[in-house]
């Protein structure tokens, strides 16, 4: 037992040749559910593909980038996407990309598993877009509408939802974009995350997205907002 507790704490370590530490390295994490559990609505080769490449990828640039700026790989995640305008671009993308696929993994589950909208934040949707149907037509613009490749996401800024998208690998707690505020609900639009199903049919692949929203995650999500705000 102590050999594996003394392996697992190497495996969380850099060491240098120098003998200097370095923080823990950023990690991949694993998807929480099976990569066939989101079908028909997104297939198994694109989830396997989507996590275990595109993802994984950005963890491990994410990590190189990180290895000649130590002062960087020691700030809290929202204080490092919170100053995008001044970071090297290696790390603003795959930062950005890293934090955004690990909010998307857990935004979905398997079709008929993500529960509803809790009362309160239905109630806040109704408020805001007049009913759940209006915001996810909105939401749907807002994706299909994103040119190129990014993101649309659903914020609370202020204790209000708003809706916007982002380019590349941003999102809504960097300093460059035009709405600020914390994520609670966002969806992949490169085409990585559709095209084997779907091809250029981004529409399509939106309508069966919200067949797996994960309403339970995005539920606790809205209510830790709402718990900060008071």
């Amino acid at each position: 037992m102590k050999n594996v507790m003394i392996a697992l704490a190497l495996a969380a370590w850099t060491v240098p040749l120098h003998g200097a530490v370095l923080p823990p390295t950023h990690v991949l994490p694993a998807l929480p559910y099976a990569v066939e559990a989101l079908e028909p609505a997104i297939d198994a080769e694109t989830m396997r593909i989507h996590h275990g490449r595109h993802h994984k990828a950005y963890v491990d640039n994410l990590n190189a980038a990180l290895t000649t700026r130590s002062d960087l790989a020691k700030l809290p995640i929202e204080s490092l996407l919170a100053r995008a305008s001044t970071l090297p671009s290696a790390i603003r993308n795959n930062r950005g990309g890293h934090w955004n696929h690990s909010l998307f993994w857990e935004v979905m589950a398997p079709p008929n598993q993500g529960g509803a909208p809790s009362p309160a934040l239905l109630a806040a949707i109704t408020r805001d877009f007049v009913s759940l149907a209006a915001f996810q037509a909105e939401f749907s613009r807002a994706a299909t509408s994103r040119f190129g490749s990014g993101w649309a996401w659903l914020v609370v800024q202020d204790g209000r939802l708003k809706i916007t998208s982002t380019p590349n690998q941003d999102n809504p707690l960097m300093d460059v974009v035009e709405i600020k505020g914390t994520p609670i609900l966002g969806v992949d639009v490169w085409e990585h995350a559709y095209y084997l199903k779907y091809q250029n049919r981004r529409a399509d692949y939106l309508k069966a997205w919200w067949q797996v929203v994960n309403w339970n995650e995005v539920n606790r999500r809205y209510a830790k907002t709402s718990k900060a705000s008071k």
